[in-house]
C-alpha cells in the first residue's frame, strides 16, 4: 500500500540489469562512451528529432535548472505556475544555478497555466511592468517560460493547451523549458507522440524524466534548439554535475528506451492510479481533486478513513489537516502517487482498510 510518491518504488529489473552488463571492462569517461552515444541516437529517433542535442544528469532538479540555466540570464525572470516543481521544491536552485534569476508565478489553480494566467504574469515584468508603467533597468526582465507536464496536481496539458502556452511565450520573444519528470506520463495519458508533445508544440529544451518511472537516477535534457546547448555544458560542469562515468547513466537511459519500456512503465502507474480512483469514487465521504489523468491523485477524505489506513500501514501525504483531531468526518486532503510497480492486490488492500 504504497502511494507516497513514485520515487519510492523500486527499479525495473532491466535497468538493474544494464548498469550490471555496463559494469564490464573500460569506456571512456564524460560521456564520450558508446553507450552515451546510442542514447542520443535513440533520444533523437524516439522524438523525431535528428538535430536535437541530448545530456544527462542524475536528477530532476539538475535537469530543470541547468536546462534553465543555458536559456536565461541572472537579471531575468522565469515564469511558471504557482506549483511548479522549480517553485515548490527545488530549494531555490533555479536562482543558484542561474546566477541571480527569480521566478514570477501564473495562477494555476488545477496545476495548469492557461493563457490568461500567464499572459498576467507576463505582463506584471517588462514593457509596462508593474501598476502599468516601465520599470526599465529597476525590474527584472523576461526570461523563459517553464511548463511541466504531468503538473503537480497531477492534471496533464493536452497538446493544443501546451500549443496555446508556447505561441503566447513565442509572441513575447520568450522561449519554452518544459519539466517532464512525468513526461512519459504525460505520453501515455494523452495517446500523444513524444515529438508532438515537445518540439512540435513549441519546447524548445525538455527534461526527460527517468527516475520517477522505473529508473535508479538518470535524467535526459534534451535541446531540440541547438543554440543554447553549450551553456548547458558549462553550467553542468560547474554545478559539479558532469559525471566521470556516464555510462553508467547511458545504460539506465538506454534500458528505459528500449522496446519501450519507459511508456509501458507509465502505462502501468497511471492504470494503477486509475484503478485507487476507481475505488475512492465509491467511498462516502471522499472527493476527487483537480483532473488525475496520470499517476497522481489528490482526494480529500475524512479523518476516520485516514486514521484507519494509517493504522494498516498506507504509505501517502497528507498535505493539509492532521490525523489528530475531534472530528471524525472532517476531510482532510491526501496525495497519492502511483509507480510502474502498483499492483492490483495493493490497491485492493488499501480500498479494504479504507472502508474499515
Amino acid at each position: 500500500m504504497h502511494f507516497a510518491s513514485d520515487n519510492t518504488g523500486p527499479a525495473h529489473p532491466k535497468v538493474l540489469d544494464a548498469v550490471i552488463a555496463a559494469n564490464q571492462g573500460y569506456a571512456m569517461p564524460y560521456g564520450a562512451d558508446d553507450m552515451t552515444r546510442a542514447v542520443e541516437a535513440r533520444i533523437r529517433e524516439i522524438f523525431e528529432a535528428p538535430s536535437a542535442i541530448v545530456h544527462l544528469v542524475t536528477t530532476g532538479t539538475a535537469a530543470n535548472t541547468l536546462s534553465l540555466a543555458a536559456l536565461t540570464r541572472p537579471f531575468e525572470t522565469i515564469f511558471c505556475s504557482a506549483c511548479a516543481h522549480i517553485y515548490e521544491d527545488e530549494c531555490n536552485a533555479p536562482s543558484l544555478i542561474t546566477g541571480g534569476a527569480t521566478l514570477t508565478l501564473a495562477e494555476a489553480p488545477d496545476g495548469k497555466m492557461t493563457p490568461d494566467s500567464l499572459t498576467r504574469a507576463i505582463e506584471t515584468q517588462g514593457d509596462r511592468g508593474v501598476h502599468g508603467r516601465d520599470r526599465g533597468v529597476h525590474g527584472p526582465q523576461r526570461g523563459p517560460v517553464s511548463i511541466t507536464n504531468v503538473t503537480e496536481r497531477g492534471s496533464v496539458y493536452s497538446v493544443a493547451e501546451l500549443e496555446a502556452l508556447t505561441a503566447l511565450a513565442k509572441s513575447y520573444g520568450l522561449s519554452v523549458h518544459l519539466d517532464g519528470a512525468r513526461f512519459a506520463n504525460a505520453v501515455a495519458a494523452t495517446n500523444a507522440s513524444p515529438a508532438d508533445m515537445s518540439w512540435r508544440a513549441g519546447v524548445d529544451v525538455l527534461s526527460f524524466g527517468g527516475t520517477k518511472n522505473g529508473c535508479l537516477g538518470v535524467e535526459a535534457v534534451v535541446f531540440f534548439k541547438p543554440q543554447h546547448a553549450w551553456e548547458f555544458e558549462l553550467h553542468r560542469k560547474g554545478a559539479g554535475h558532469l559525471l566521470s562515468k556516464q555510462r553508467y547513466l547511458a545504460a539506465q537511459m538506454l534500458a528505459y528506451l528500449e522496446d519501450g519500456l519507459w511508456l509501458d512503465m507509465a502505462r502501468a502507474s497511471n492504470a494503477a492510479n486509475a484503478r485507487l480512483i476507481e475505488g475512492l469514487s465509491t467511498l462516502p465521504g471522499t472527493e476527487i481533486l483537480y483532473d488525475p489523468s496520470a499517476n497522481i491523485t489528490f482526494a480529500r477524505l475524512p479523518r476516520a478513513m485516514h486514521q484507519r489506513l494509517h493504522d494498516a500501514g498506507a504509505e501517502y501525504h497528507i498535505m493539509q489537516g492532521s490525523l489528530e483531531g475531534d472530528d471524525p468526518a472532517e476531510p482532510l486532503l491526501a496525495r497519492f502517487v502511483a509507480d510502474w510497480s502498483a499492483s492490483a492486490a495493493d490497491t485492493e488492500a488499501f480500498l479494504t482498510a479504507a472502508r474499515g
